[in-house]
């Protein structure tokens, strides 16, 4: 079966070619804008939604699969940093401290679309404004939800996690799995087939 990911995400590539799914690669231009007074929770889950809607309605016969990861602390939805000061703010906020991590997994076909939230709790160990610094200097927490990257330099910075690694890294395998099979799609330790 075709499989199309709806993301531009480069991780979200590698995780899905790492258990062996062939797959397009077509992001979705949505506006991820949240809505006024919008929690974190249904905020991811309607961008995933969204963006699987957008790629499916071009693709109908497609297993179409996206996602969204938002880091929430204090109820706040961290996105990617503005710029260097932004990322800095942000690193100091989840200094020492426990944040959550949530990914929405998107599953379309046609028109039907399945979504499923993981939520991971995680937990940074204390970091210093030079630590913080030289980190913000690698690059890599420009283009990442709450400025840190858990498969690169910023696994440093994590001491612990409570839940599934692969989430907190963009994509639930497992839960991706489990949303194609509840659609009549079969995963065969490599290609998905219907039926």
């Amino acid at each position: 079966m075709r499989v199309i990911l709806a993301s531009q995400s480069p991780r979200r590539r590698e995780l899905l070619s790492l258990i062996g799914v062939d797959h397009d690669v077509q992001p979705a231009d949505i506006d991820e804008t949240p809505f006024p007074d919008e929690a974190p929770i249904p905020h991811t889950e309607r961008l995933a939604r969204a963006k699987a809607q957008v790629i499916a309605s071009r693709a109908p016969d497609a297993l179409v699969i996206a996602a969204d990861t938002i880091v929430v602390i204090d109820g706040d939805i961290l996105g990617k940093p503005a710029d260097i000061a932004e990322a800095r703010t942000m690193l100091a906020r989840l200094s020492g401290r426990t944040h959550e991590v949530c990914t929405a997994m998107a599953v379309a076909i046609g028109e039907q679309v399945l979504t499923e939230v993981v939520r991971v709790a995680v937990r940074f160990r204390p970091l210093s404004a030079e630590t913080i610094s030289r980190y913000v200097n690698t690059g890599e927490p420009m283009d990442k939800a709450g400025a840190y990257g858990i498969q690169g330099f910023g696994a440093t910075l994590v001491e612990h996690i409570d839940g599934d690694y692969f989430a907190v890294m963009g994509l639930s395998l497992v839960t991706v799995v489990q949303l194609a099979e509840r659609m009549g799609v079969q995963y065969h330790f490599g290609p998905l087939r219907r039926g």
